[in-house]
């Protein structure tokens, strides 16, 4: 395995790694013929370039093959103003892939193809080099957990890493029955955490990592309850169109409404919302200012095209106070 070519990073807001695959996205079925476009997409380089685009230190360390869509990876990650200093590259194992079909109004329907890929192959000394950087922060996601034993430890020898340093720890339990199950998840991603400073999680995801039933707001405080008892510092829940909220070991508690904007791709919105929130973060906002940015990327998803291509750049966050129609001159 190789580094990516450039220079040694020098202070880092932000270490993430994980699978970014080639997306082949298509506005019909691709059973009758629909024309793709390609990019490329995955959930921790979404985060590490909404994060780059607020102007973020954010690093990428993961690991793609030696082929076409890996250097494509490569080269838009470092277009995006991502450090992929730390990346590398696989000899023998292929680049993952996905497709995405636009299959009937707002829904969307995708397929993978990342059984065997090159970051199903990661181990904990592929981001050594990175850990041994620093970083204020170490983003994960409950993604990189369900590619296999290799990426499983890497993520568990990362969190102990960073907890022992004392940077910020973050998850994203980012949920995916069709890598597994909700108990297989569970019995991952529980043991992590007594490391994490920030857990996200979607209000249907916090069954996964905690013993309640989230169906009723009662259910939803116990499984917060239940994740601040365990060591997290600080757990955060999405609630789709309904926003929002926060709630610290502390006692303090926060909620925020969801910005209301025309949806036309909810694919990335998690990934956003994550970027914003870590970047508030970051930015030494309090918890109902990350809350709002979060909610701010998270639009800017939904209302565009792509899992990352809309999010904005740290001079456009307010475009989303203009009203409908307005044109900017």
């Amino acid at each position: 395995m190789s580094a990516a070519p450039g220079q040694a990073p020098a202070s880092v807001d932000v270490l993430t790694f994980g699978e970014t695959m080639l997306a082949a996205q298509l506005p019909g079925s691709l059973a009758v013929g629909a024309q793709a476009r390609t990019t490329v997409a995955g959930a921790e380089s979404n985060v590490a370039i909404g994060l780059a685009r607020l102007g973020h230190h954010a690093v990428w360390a993961g690991l793609v093959g030696d082929d076409e869509p890996g250097r494509l990876v490569l080269r838009t990650l470092r277009g995006e103003g991502v450090d992929i200093t730390r990346a590398a590259t696989h000899g023998t194992a292929p680049t993952g892939a996905m497709l995405r079909e636009q299959r009937v109004a707002d829904l969307a329907r995708v397929h993978y193809w990342r059984s065997h890929s090159a970051a199903s192959l990661l181990t904990p000394a592929d981001i050594a080099p990175a850990l041994g950087d620093g970083a204020r922060v170490l983003h994960l996601t409950g993604i990189t957990c369900a590619l296999g034993p290799g990426p499983l430890e890497a993520v568990r020898a990362a969190a102990a890493h960073a907890h022992a340093q004392g940077w910020t720890v973050a998850l994203d339990v980012n949920h995916r029955q069709r890598l597994w199950t909700a108990e297989e998840a569970g019995r991952a991603l529980r043991p992590l955490l007594p490391l994490l400073t920030v857990l996200i999680a979607s209000d249907d995801e916090l069954p996964v990592v905690s013993d309640a039933f989230t169906d009723t707001p009662e259910g939803e405080e116990r499984a917060v309850d239940a994740l601040l008892d365990a060591g997290v510092r600080e757990v955060v829940v999405k609630r789709g169109g309904e926003g929002a909220a926060v709630r610290d070991r502390r006692g303090a508690r926060h909620s925020v409404p969801a910005l209301r904007v025309p949806v036309r791709d909810t694919v990335g919105a998690g990934d956003a919302f994550c970027a914003g929130y870590l970047s508030g973060l970051l930015d030494g906002l309090p918890p109902a200012g990350r809350l709002d940015r979060a909610n701010t990327l998270g639009a800017f998803a939904v209302a565009s095209d792509g899992d990352w291509e809309g999010l904005p750049r740290r001079d456009e966050l307010g475009l989303l106070d203009a009203a409908p129609g307005t044109a900017i001159r």
